[in-house]
């Protein structure tokens, strides 16, 4: 089946999740696949990454797929983990020239600041065990408050 999207739960040292401030609410980075991601999903989350928030990707996990319609054809809403390598200096992304501020929050708090209700919470939890468990990331008991990182 054709991916439509892929975004990324991404954390910092800290345990904390990047959120897009988009302006009037929040989003995970991430976008649609291009061809030069080459049908890989990482690719995608990697250079939707740098272009909106400008962090490098270090490693990145698959949590899972949605299936839904778009034009009559059932496509894949992919959904990954990933660890933040690097801030950038922030410029506006190449698509719209818009500039996200990058708002690092819990876990716990990200599911409601997105308002993706309970899918958003499994999702989050399935992050966090990703992780906790590969990563050794203190994403229950973030050693920081959330912030921005501009």
């Amino acid at each position: 089946m054709a991916v439509d999207q892929v975004y990324g739960w991404l954390l910092d040292a800290t345990g904390r999740v990047l959120i897009q401030d988009v302006g009037g609410g929040y989003n995970l980075p991430g976008g649609s696949p291009e061809p030069i991601d080459g049908n890989d999903p990482a690719a995608t989350l990697r250079r939707e990454a740098m272009e909106e928030s400008q962090v490098t990707v270090s490693e990145v996990v698959h949590l899972g797929y949605e299936e839904t319609q778009r034009a009559g054809q059932t496509v894949a809403l992919v959904r990954m983990v990933g660890r933040v390598g690097q801030f950038l200096p922030r410029h506006p992304d190449p698509d719209g020239g818009r500039l996200f501020r990058r708002w690092m929050a819990s876990l716990d708090d990200a599911p409601d600041l997105l308002g993706w209700g309970s899918f958003g919470r499994e999702q989050a939890a399935a992050a966090g065990a990703v992780a906790e468990a590969w990563w050794g990331l203190p994403v229950w008991s973030p050693s920081a408050v959330a912030s921005y990182r501009d």
